[in-house]
């Protein structure tokens, strides 16, 4: 993930959001090669919303979301570009 930073960019509806805006979620793009239980976990983060945690130069919007699990806490962190996400207002 990149560090934080002053940068911006839109949202899928050209609004512009910068690091800490709230969005929610609309698509994610997996990996190919991601095994059936990180598949389901990464599709799940479509419909959570979240803060932007850093924009980074190509204008993607890095978020973290936040699973309680049997096991514990985990993370998945995702560079969303603005197709994928919407500012919640």
């Amino acid at each position: 993930m990149p560090a934080a930073s002053l940068l911006s960019t839109k949202d899928h509806k050209g609004r512009p959001v910068m690091a800490g805006d709230e969005i929610r979620i609309l698509d994610v793009t997996p990996d190919p090669d991601m095994d059936e239980d990180d598949l389901d976990m990464f599709m799940g983060m479509v419909g959570s919303t979240c803060a932007i945690d850093a924009i980074d130069h190509d204008g993607l919007a890095w978020v973290t979301v936040w699973w309680n699990t049997g096991e514990g806490s985990m993370t998945t962190t995702v560079g969303l570009d603005s197709s994928q996400f919407t500012r919640t207002d």
